[in-house]
């Protein structure tokens, strides 16, 4: 009697061993590049590597979106049980046969993969990081659970990503998606200040009450950023983009018909309502309304936190409110251009680049502001002692 597989493995071997090999590339980079250093200044490299893949993730990943390339590989992790869409070949021809204008085509599956390969690098660059975060923790004075936090927090991504397919792009799950991608970055972005050893303060030491104030300034506006990503998110994954024409009206008018109960429901299908019914195009504008008037509330709020750090004399100060305002100047550009220009892929891309550019903006501010309160580090240090005096003594609570 022949003995019967309940499971097999090996297709998901494959894709790990394929992802490992792809995660190699930055990895030899790294080590490279980075053979004379000190453990400090190779953590920060590899940090740095991963942030910057992970940003590229998140650019790919809204590439894989707009082209509608989510189900090019219906099954998670590889596409029809095979490591790559070329063992896939034959599935994907027949069901591209069977269905052309469907969600199945040879260039879809690919960019699907390749997101997927993307995103196990940088899984695998975060497994490095942690485990040599724990071998430095004897020698450097950081704690590894950041680490460890980012390595559980990228396992969660993977399975928001399995369940983005599996439950055929159901809005809220890809909308957390990227949320969760978002979340990632912030995390990088924090373990690289700590890594980075870069003058921490800025210069706010004649009043030790701004370090902390501003902090919460900073918090707030990351806030309201992220909830506008949200939104954006929600925009995109129920494709209400074009939902509006012209601006500043929407489809000619400065009000028009909304349904924000249908809009705004969360679970439910792609292009269902709440009651299982389709979607009201109602519902569509006022997702799309929604995300365009709460832009007013956070280019207006990234401009005052811009101007604040302008009045400041220091330098870093001055350099992030350049950086803010080019990012908010960015994303109103090429926020109108998806709907002036009907939604070009290069504008929708620029915009998912700027949301993301803003998160480690605001995260960098942020951890440097509590560093110049004498507040702890992300690292499990604290500031230096320079720094603590300048703030006006001992630690304080943002």
């Amino acid at each position: 009697m022949q003995p019967t597989t309940l499971v097999d493995l090996t297709p998901t071997l494959r894709l790990l061993a394929l992802a490992a090999l792809v995660a190699l590339l930055p990895l030899s980079w790294w080590w490279l590049r980075q053979r004379g250093a000190t453990l400090q200044r190779r953590l920060a490299a590899l940090t740095a590597i991963t942030l910057f893949l992970t940003f590229d993730l998140i650019v790919f990943g809204a590439f894989t979106r707009l082209t509608d390339s989510g189900l090019g590989c219906p099954d998670w992790p590889g596409c029809y049980g095979e490591a790559s869409p070329l063992g896939a070949k034959a599935d994907i021809h027949a069901a591209q046969t069977a269905l052309p204008s469907g969600p199945v085509t040879a260039a879809k599956a690919w960019i699907e993969m390749l997101h997927r390969y993307l995103a196990m690098s940088v899984g695998a660059l975060i497994l490095v990081s942690a485990a040599v975060s724990w071998r430095a923790r004897a020698v450097l004075p950081h704690s590894p659970w950041w680490a460890t936090l980012t390595l559980l927090w990228v396992i969660v991504q993977g399975l928001f990503g399995k369940y983005t397919v599996t439950l055929k792009l159901y809005p809220a799950v890809v909308t957390l998606h990227l949320l969760g991608a978002m979340v990632l970055l912030a995390l990088l972005v924090l373990q690289h200040e700590s890594f980075a050893n870069r003058p921490l303060a800025l210069a706010l030491s004649r009043l030790p009450s701004r370090p902390p104030r501003l902090s919460r300034w900073v918090a707030l506006v990351l806030g309201a950023v992220v909830l506008q990503i949200a939104l954006g998110g929600w925009v995109s994954t129920n494709y209400a983009v074009l939902a509006c024409t012209g601006f500043p009206t929407c489809n000619g008018q400065w009000w028009p018909a909304m349904d924000a109960g249908h809009g705004f429901t969360l679970l439910r299908e792609l292009g269902r309502a709440g009651h299982g019914g389709y979607l009201p195009f109602e519902a569509l504008v006022a997702i799309h309304m929604a995300h365009r008037l709460f832009a007013l509330l956070a280019f207006a709020a990234l401009l005052a936190l811009a101007l604040r750090l302008w009045r400041e004399p220091d330098p870093v100060a001055r350099r992030y409110a350049r950086l803010l305002i080019g990012l908010s100047l960015w994303q109103a550009a090429s926020g109108l251009s998806n709907v002036v220009l009907d939604w070009p892929i290069v504008a929708a891309l620029a915009h998912s680049a700027g949301a993301a550019g803003l998160v480690g903006v605001l995260t960098s501010l942020w951890a440097r502001c509590r560093a110049a309160a004498g507040q702890v580090l992300p690292h499990g240090g604290s500031a230096p002692a320079d720094t603590r005096a300048r703030s006006g003594g001992g630690p304080r609570t943002a």
